[in-house]
């Protein structure tokens, strides 16, 4: 290659990093949509409108909490991969992101589609129930469901309560049961109206009606016990040594999102949620927040692809 050819390459790259560098500094310049692909209500909606507002001040723009539920997830990140990647349109997805990518056959996007940008807060899986049924514990419920036709709600399709319960009943236990997807303040809500039996979802819709004895509290899927329900068993506990499950909530910049603005981003949303009030209001519906880096959380979503995968593959699980 010519001398000429390489200084004008270097000059192209020059202006082109310099471009990025102007842009980043002046991000945001304008409202900032926080993009949710779960309902209003729902574990992400909440952890979105417990940031917002923080971020808002940090930032010196308005973020606006937008939903797009539906489809477990699906239609959220759909939405969101035909954004501009400039940091103005941050989506916001629970674990079930890494799981629709297996169990769909065409989910609409694909994780390199988007830039990881921190983990959020996570939580354990809580399965509870009607107070009408007679089970107060995991290995009566099993029982229960291998002698009745029985049912569970679920946070949506895809998502890790569903999932997890798909491999905990019929690869685990061997017992069928009919999964009907809803939302994770839905599905909740179909148990306390007895419309559905059992329910599985990620624990903050949870909480509020298990203390008003609305629900029953069955068992947590994570290997430690819920500081909020610290008399709730684990489902290892319960007679499934090994079993562990949990939700995270997180946040993914568009691929070609400039690297300075993800670096921005990744900074202020990690410092918003290590606020003392915070992670005060986390805490009361067993969502903990731990540091991590990009790095981190791109390999956990690596990690979590290949084991979403594997247990779609085992369960038999569908997209209904």
């Amino acid at each position: 290659m010519k001398p000429s050819i390489l200084a004008s390459g270097f000059t192209a790259l020059g202006a082109l990093a310099a471009a990025a560098g102007a842009f980043a500094q002046n991000y945001p310049d304008r409202p900032v949509r926080f993009l949710v692909a779960f309902p209003p209500g729902s574990s992400t909606d909440i952890v979105a409108r417990i940031v917002a507002p923080k971020i808002t001040e940090i930032l010196g723009q308005n973020v606006i909490v937008e939903n797009r539920g539906g489809a477990g997830g699906v239609i959220g990140a759909q939405a969101a991969k035909r954004a501009n990647p400039d940091g103005y349109t941050i989506l916001m997805n629970s674990s079930a992101m890494v799981v629709n990518v297996s169990l769909h056959s065409n989910p609409g996007y694909a994780m390199s589609d988007f830039i990881p940008i921190l983990q959020g807060p996570t939580t354990p899986n809580l399965i509870s129930v009607h107070p009408s049924v007679k089970a107060a514990t995991l290995k009566e419920l099993i029982a229960l469901a291998k002698t009745t036709q029985m049912s569970y709600a679920s946070s949506g399709t895809g998502t890790t309560p569903h999932l997890g319960m798909e491999l905990l009943t019929r690869t685990l236990a061997k017992v069928e049961m009919t999964h009907v997807p809803y939302g994770p303040a839905t599905a909740v809500a179909a148990v306390v109206g007895n419309q559905v039996p059992i329910a599985s979802t990620s624990m903050p819709p949870a909480v509020p009606h298990v203390h008003a004895a609305r629900v029953r509290p069955i068992a947590v899927t994570t290997a430690q016990r819920s500081r909020i329900l610290p008399n709730v068993p684990t489902v290892a506990e319960s007679g499934f040594p090994g079993f562990q499950e949990h939700t995270w909530f997180s946040f993914f910049a568009l691929a070609g999102t400039p690297a300075p603005v993800v670096k921005r981003l990744h900074a202020e949303l990690s410092r918003v949620l290590q606020m003392p009030d915070v992670k005060e209001r986390l805490d009361t519906m067993s969502l903990e927040f731990t540091p991590n880096t990009p790095a981190q959380f791109a390999a956990l979503v690596k990690a979590e692809l290949a084991k979403y995968a594997r247990i779609v593959k085992e369960s038999g699980a569908k997209a209904d």
